[in-house]
């Protein structure tokens, strides 16, 4: 299982897709740096600062802020996808599996090895890009700085990181089942449901319409992935059921708030998956 988890690392780090994905997110990095520090010195100088002007002020920095933790995670669940999605279905359409198992290696053990390859790797990177965008804020924002807690922190980037689990698990299910270019398809559709159902679940949240409210819970039954990052973005601002809050936090805010209880379904979708990966590799005919 270890021997299948080096030679996972290896794979990925050698693919294009993880160098451009790694190019990208440094260009990202640095034109987010400029962006923040160029905002923050222009609120400086137009005195957004002022007492009067809090509510302002606290809109546009956690704004500045939620927009490059979104991008960030836009940017590591593209790397989760692309990287998980051929993990199982290129190595046997290619028939480079067949040397391995005939080594009499289980199943079960080479699904986990992957998983634990891949998601070694994706949770470095996820935790570079989260890191960086907090960094950038502190560092650089300025007038834009957020004062964040360590328990926020600690909270928030735990549930950064989980998206990235979640994703890698749900792809290798696919992976194990049919073919690449398939289960990126269907990866990239799941994750566009979910994005746009929480943004509908917001709307119908600050319009007090329960019929949007629930299409967005039942897209995040569907794909728990949204409702993890609107979790995180609560946890980072401290905004439950603080109306002020939502409104100085905009659409990436959450004014219906996910519950733990989403948050365990989230974690029981992404076993649940690991769960079929390895059912669906073992009873695939190789």
């Amino acid at each position: 299982m270890w021997t299948i988890a080096k030679i996972s690392v290896k794979e990925i780090l050698y693919k294009r897709i993880f160098i451009v994905i790694f190019l990208m997110s440094f260009a990202f990095l640095c034109f987010y740096g400029i962006g923040t520090y160029y905002a923050g010195k222009e609120m400086a100088s137009s005195g957004m600062g002022n007492i009067q002007n809090v509510l302002a002020n606290n809109f546009f920095a956690t704004q500045f802020l939620g927009i490059g933790l979104y991008f960030a995670a836009f940017i590591t669940s593209l790397l989760a996808i692309f990287s998980s999605v051929g993990s199982l279905s290129r190595e046997i359409e290619s028939r480079q599996i067949e040397s391995v198992l005939c080594r009499a290696l289980p199943r079960h053990s080479f699904v986990l090895g992957k998983l634990i390859g891949l998601g070694g790797i994706l949770l470095l990177f996820a935790a570079f890009l989260f890191a960086g965008v907090l960094i950038i804020n502190q560092w650089f924002g300025g007038q834009l700085r957020v004062e964040l807690e360590f328990g926020q922190l600690m909270q928030a980037s735990g549930l950064f990181l989980l998206r990235v689990l979640i994703l890698a698990a749900v792809s290798l299910a696919f992976s194990a089942r049919i073919s690449t270019l398939n289960s990126g398809i269907i990866m990239i559709m799941l994750y566009i449901i979910s994005m746009i159902g929480g943004f509908i679940e917001q709307f119908g949240a600050v319009l007090k319409k329960q019929v949007l409210i629930d299409t967005g819970i039942v897209t995040s039954l569907i794909f728990p992935l949204d409702s993890v990052f609107r979790k995180m973005m609560t946890c980072l601002f401290d905004s439950a059921d603080n109306p002020i809050s939502f409104a100085s936090q905009g659409l990436l805010g959450s004014m219906s708030v996910p519950n733990d209880l989403m948050i365990t379904y989230a974690c029981l979708y992404g076993l649940i998956a690991l769960g079929l990966a390895i059912r669906s590799f073992a009873a695939r005919d190789i």
